[in-house]
């Protein structure tokens, strides 16, 4: 079976995150009053965070990864919640943490716990023989996307199992969200021209602005994605974009960009937990870029992209 690439992905976090928290590990039982939180809650919606737990034992990390690489060694979602609920976050979309590649079943043991307040995007492999099987299964314990990243998306562009995939996707109602470079993006307008009834969600501005510097070319690119009516972008990763310094505010050129091209109903606002919270980083800020710091935006806009893309998408 295929492994998923991800370190690309540990090295876009690392590379940005001065340090890691060491957390302390806890239960995932939920009380009863997190278990009994309602479906319908009005308040914000963090698109993309990754929960893992410390033991390996009872769930175990895949074969190209040591317990080493678990960095911070542990964020469950009582962990995660000590972040959000104070801010008034109360819903989460759960990405599959690459250490467990496609074992999901700590995500969704973490999603049977807390009723109505996580929704999931799996890893998948396009190329499994029961593609069809996986995708169903994995739909009928709330995942509501498939997360591909820029070595899937380049190799499978042409490959009749990412066809299946995509357009399963859209037949289910079903989101994929790519994790992409900005050199890849040109890969995804193409998929998005042949399936153009497949929800599409653009992980962190597709790493426009990783190496420092918001360049034109990269950030014209992401926004043609625009005329797909299906494509989305989560606006998010702010600790890792840019000059990489709260409060970010270096950021809201990109933002009016993106904002001017697809308009609020298709952004949506994501922290890239525990990655935001590591260093000088925090996640009040994160959520104050766009609460808070960007004047340009009605309140309805920002209703939005806090909320009402995500819910649309992932809690529909």
């Amino acid at each position: 079976m295929k492994t998923h690439a991800t370190l690309s992905r540990r090295r876009f976090a690392q590379a940005t995150v001065a340090g890691a928290a060491s957390l302390a590990a806890t239960s995932l039982l939920p009380t009863l009053s997190s278990a009994a939180e309602p479906a319908d809650s009005s308040g914000w919606i963090d698109a993309h965070v990754h929960v893992w737990h410390p033991d390996t034992v009872k769930y175990p990390i895949g074969p190209r990864f040591k317990q080493a690489d678990m960095q911070p060694p542990s964020f469950t979602a009582d962990e995660l919640f000590a972040h959000c609920r104070p801010v008034g976050v109360d819903r989460i979309v759960l990405i599959q943490m690459s250490f467990y590649e496609h074992d999901h079943t700590y995500m969704t043991e973490v999603m049977q716990a807390y009723p109505g307040v996580f929704s999931g995007v799996a890893l998948i492999d396009y190329r499994a023989e029961n593609l069809a099987e996986q995708v169903d299964q994995l739909a009928s314990q709330g995942v509501r996307g498939f997360r591909l990243d820029s070595q899937d998306i380049i190799a499978g562009i042409d490959d009749p199992g990412m066809a299946m995939l995509w357009s399963q996707a859209a037949k289910d109602g079903l989101a994929i969200c790519p994790l992409i470079n900005p050199a890849d993006i040109h890969h995804v307008d193409a998929l998005c021209q042949r399936f153009p009834d497949t929800t599409v969600v653009v992980d962190h501005f597709a790493r426009v602005g990783v190496s420092g510097t918001i360049q034109a070319g990269p950030l014209d690119a992401l926004c043609g994605l625009a005329k797909h009516r299906q494509a989305h972008v989560k606006t998010s990763a702010f600790y890792a974009l840019g000059k990489k310094t709260p409060p970010y505010k270096d950021l809201i050129p990109m933002i009016r960009k993106v904002v001017d091209a697809f308009g609020p109903e298709r952004l949506m606002w994501a922290s890239d937990c525990p990655y935001q919270v590591q260093g000088e980083h925090d996640y009040q800020s994160s959520l104050a870029l766009i609460r808070d710091h960007i004047d340009f935006l009605s309140d309805g806009d920002k209703r939005w992209m806090l909320n009402k893309t995500a819910a649309k998408v992932f809690f529909a």
